[in-house]
């Protein structure tokens, strides 16, 4: 997969600079690719400071015992959507976190979460293909159902929102159907196969 991504943007690239060449735009493509740069260097080192306090809050709540709460919580959602863990197993209370942490709108923050959760999925699975579980936690995060997107809502201050948290209901139902959407299609999927 990554070595097709690395062919589609270079081709992109070589695309583009074919077609300024042709059409005289040289200057233009080279201002483009200088403040663009210079734009995603910012908005990093912007975006940096949210991730790495949330980040620090999140391990916190893990270290306060606010993961076994949230385990509490979202179990009977967990165990209709994951029926094969173990409860009070690390694999659900990781889950839980990246969940929190998607619920919050911290997309990267909830990366390592995520990726912690997957070890821990893992670990449940012998195989080398992903079982029901790893799927549906991949449909989960893939529809990442937020009540404050807080991420959206910091690029929309940083670029000269004024109410960049206007975009509230639209998040809620776009990210609720998602979710609503994808958990079925798993489920009808999984038994199906399973006959």
């Amino acid at each position: 997969m990554n070595i097709l991504l690395n062919y589609i943007w270079a081709f992109l690239i070589f695309f583009s600079i074919l077609c300024a060449a042709f059409t005289g735009r040289m200057p233009q493509l080279s201002q483009a690719v200088l403040s663009g740069t210079g734009s995603a260097v910012t908005l990093v080192i912007g975006m940096t400071g949210m991730m790495c306090a949330w980040t620090g809050l999140m391990k916190i709540a893990d270290k306060g015992g606010i993961t076994n709460i949230l385990a509490k919580i979202f179990r009977p959602a967990v165990r209709f959507m994951f029926p094969h863990c173990d409860r009070d197993g690390p694999a659900v209370k990781a889950m839980c976190m990246n969940i929190t942490a998607n619920l919050l709108g911290l997309g990267n923050a909830a990366t390592p979460l995520g990726i912690a959760a997957m070890k821990e999925l893992k670990k449940c699975n012998p195989t080398d293909t992903a079982d029901n579980n790893m799927a549906m936690f991949v449909i989960i995060n893939a529809s990442s159902i937020q009540i404050i997107p807080t991420y959206t809502a910091t690029l929309r201050a940083q670029y000269g929102c004024i109410t960049p948290f206007d975009i509230l209901p639209a998040v809620w139902v776009t990210s609720a159907a998602a979710l609503l959407v994808g958990v079925l299609s798993a489920k009808l999927l999984e038994r199906k196969i399973n006959g």
